[in-house]
């Protein structure tokens, strides 16, 4: 450091300007057809020059890494990057985070359905190996499936039906809920129907009597 302080950033600064001016050459070298020296070349290593924690491009040098204030640049850790808020966080956020978009690609499902048909039949498979070996021991009997949609003979008829047999013998089922017979049907229709006649009458007179008074008041 016998060259002082000035002369030392002097010197640091004119190489700095030599690099980058190298740095111009072996550009111009490439893109002329040339071998890329800037990859090929010799790296610099950090005792001969360090950059400056978030200060790129410029390099320090022997004495000049020990000048004041710039020993300190290089001590000091650097900034950590900012936390992101709540806010941005969410920013990135959307329907491909939570797993909604999945089978866009078309690839997930296919593999889903291979594996569900392979637990299906292994479950099958278990459940009759049990089932046989439950057989076997005499823990459980074999029974014949059983018609759900039969009606049992003992239904009573409050519940509205109930099983008869035809000639041959046939089932024959009963809706278990009240149908109307003929005659009810009909004297229903001919309530509708006086209903009708009713309502119709009734308003015609009405608008007579209305117009009348009408006419005698002098409207």
């Amino acid at each position: 450091a016998g060259l002082g302080e000035f002369r030392i950033r002097d010197l640091n600064d004119e190489i700095n300007k030599l690099l980058r001016e190298k740095g111009h050459w072996e550009f111009r070298i490439k893109e002329l057809g040339g071998p890329d020296y800037a990859r090929i070349g010799p790296k610099m290593l950090d005792h001969e020059g360090r950059e400056v924690p978030g200060n790129r491009g410029y390099k320090y040098f022997g004495a000049a890494k020990d000048l004041p204030g710039v020993r300190e640049l290089f001590e000091k850790e650097p900034l950590p990057p900012p936390r992101k808020t709540r806010a941005e966080l969410m920013k990135s956020i959307d329907a491909e985070y939570y797993g909604y978009r999945d089978e866009d690609d078309g690839i997930l499902e296919p593999l889903e359905q291979e594996h569900e048909k392979k637990v299906i039949a292994e479950a099958v498979e278990k459940w009759k190996m049990e089932r046989e070996a439950r057989l076997a021991r005499g823990e459980e009997q074999e029974e014949e499936e059983v018609n759900i949609y039969a009606v049992n003979d003992d239904e009573s008829d409050e519940e509205g039906g109930k099983e008869n047999e035809g000639e041959e013998g046939q089932q024959k089922f009963i809706a278990h809920v009240p149908v109307p017979s003929q005659q009810e049907i009909e004297e229903a229709l001919v309530r509708r129907k006086k209903m009708e006649l009713l309502q119709k009458y009734a308003s015609e007179t009405l608008m007579a009597q209305s117009e009348e008074a009408k006419t005698l008041l002098g409207l």
